[in-house]
């Protein structure tokens, strides 16, 4: 056995996972740790304690990037003073950057990417042990073979009952404390609450002007249903309430499987799941939200009514420019098909002000459409160039100042528009789903509140015996801008 740098060659290694980013790195941190717990790791929550630190980053924007440079940093800064003696970086940073990013960056240890999470355990066990890793390359990941969102093995397992029509063959799934027959998906819970996010589909096929996700996530691959269902089984057994469905675009899922209507047929089966009382689905594309999807969202029971739409713009033109489809019309007419299915249903969005070519009438045809929309939580992004992508090649682009003021303006916009939506919800009976307590006072987040992003809700006089994980039935009585604040009328 190779003796590690000061550490015991009997000893396990132990491993603290830091994951920054969206819900759908929160999975592949789990994944990653479920991965070194089986293969003799020892997962420890405080950095410090830890002989490796695993930071798994976040690629996205501007702010993002450094903030995930910046936890590198801290973590490589543990090296002199407690017992670290490798910090890895992983995830889309390390996978956009690859070898550029170990070269900026000479105080991690390893860049990581994708391919090399199957045999995560053996790199760092290389990487404590002094060897020199060799970052990648990066390539355009649309161009190669699909990163799969599990792992495959030849003794797949079927799951009965499942969508008529489709390949319902599954893999084993295998949480904490489950036996290692075989290399099946593994997942180990690094948080506790009542809320997991569950992987729909790894990748896009899209090719939004402005976006590099697709670049280094790779091309769309749906995960089998079977596989999802499996693992919402397993999270039911660990106390999980919520699943939160994540994807790069869950409009998509099933069409590389052969149906694009899986996602309604699938989302029944998920809420039926014992222990599961609520069924949350993000990331949707308003261009591809079908009727038959929106009907599954807003009528099944267990499913919450609730609806994560990417508008990212309203006036046609700027979405043309962002090749992305819809008008303040079609988008308006969404919403109305959804408030006749379900009045109460939750609405969020994104939209990218100052996009190069943004006259002060397309500005103006956004603010309008976002009075028009009543929607209950808008994250409001400044744009900026992305490499490699097309809209970083586009003419037209307005200097910096004009892009912070409008961001400015639309975001003044958006906190005024969404405190008035949450205001028009006092006197609403609403389920919340209570994530933590303290005394007579508990918090959680309402149906229509996705995890955090959309907001809270505060429960007051809650009476004994409510605890984490309860589903409470309550009155909203106020609102603090997005918050709301309610009274308790009883919990299942």
């Amino acid at each position: 056995m190779t003796t590690t740098r000061n550490h015991p060659a009997d000893a396990p290694l132990s491993v603290a996972l830091v994951t920054l980013g969206c819900a759908r790195n929160e999975v592949d941190s789990e994944e990653l740790a479920g991965r070194l717990e089986a293969d003799g790791f020892r997962l420890v929550d405080d950095a410090a304690e830890a002989d490796t630190v695993v930071v798994n980053t976040c690629g996205f924007v501007e702010a993002a990037k450094k903030d995930s440079v910046d936890t590198l940093l801290e973590a490589a800064d543990l090296k002199t003073t407690g017992r670290t003696q490798a910090v890895v970086a992983v995830g889309c940073l390390a996978e956009r950057y690859g070898k550029d990013l170990a070269g900026s960056l000479p105080e991690a240890d390893a860049v990581l990417g994708f391919d090399d999470y199957p045999d995560i355990a053996a790199r760092l066990r290389s990487i404590v042990a002094g060897e020199a890793h060799h970052p990648h390359t990066p390539q355009d990941r649309r161009r190669l073979l699909p990163i799969s969102p599990v792992d495959r093995d030849a003794s797949a397992i079927s799951v009965p009952g499942h969508a008529a029509g489709t390949d319902d063959i599954g893999t084993d799934f295998i949480g904490a404390g489950a036996p290692a027959t075989g290399p099946r998906a593994v997942r180990r819970r690094l948080d506790g609450g009542p809320m997991a996010p569950l992987k729909l589909a790894s990748g896009c096929d899209r090719r939004c002007s402005f976006c590099a996700i697709p670049s280094f996530r790779g091309s769309f691959v749906s995960r089998r249903p079977g596989d999802v269902l499996h693992e919402a089984q397993w999270l039911a057994t660990q106390g999980v309430r919520e699943l939160f469905l994540v994807s790069e675009n869950s409009t998509s899922y099933g069409k590389d499987l052969g149906d694009l209507r899986l996602l309604e047929t699938l989302l029944p089966e998920l809420s039926a799941i014992d222990g599961i009382d609520w069924v949350r689905v993000s990331y949707l594309q308003p261009a591809e939200t079908r009727p038959g999807l929106i009907e599954a969202i807003a009528t099944t029971p267990g499913v919450v009514p609730y609806f994560d739409l990417s508008f990212q713009h309203a006036s046609a033109s700027v979405l043309r420019r962002m090749r992305r489809f819809g008008d303040p019309e079609s988008f308006l007419g969404l919403l109305d098909r959804i408030r006749d299915l379900a009045p109460l249903a939750g609405v969020r969005s994104n939209v990218i002000v100052g996009f190069p070519g943004e006259t002060e009438a397309d500005l103006q045809t956004l603010c309008d459409f976002l009075e028009a929309a009543r929607l209950d939580v808008t994250g409001v992004f400044g744009y900026s160039d992305e490499d490699g992508t097309e809209a970083a090649t586009y003419d037209g682009k307005l200097d910096e100042d004009d892009v912070r003021e409008r961001t400015e303006h639309v975001t003044a916009l958006v906190e005024e528009l969404t405190a008035q939506r949450a205001e028009e919800r006092i006197g609403e009976s609403v389920e919340v789903l209570v994530e933590s307590q303290v005394g007579d006072t508990a918090e959680g987040r309402a149906a229509h509140q996705g995890p955090e992003v959309d907001g809270t809700t505060r429960l007051m006089h809650v009476p004994g015996g409510i605890t984490v994980g309860d589903v409470v039935r309550a009155t909203v009585t106020g609102t603090d801008g997005v918050d709301l604040i309610a009274t308790t009328e009883g919990a299942r």
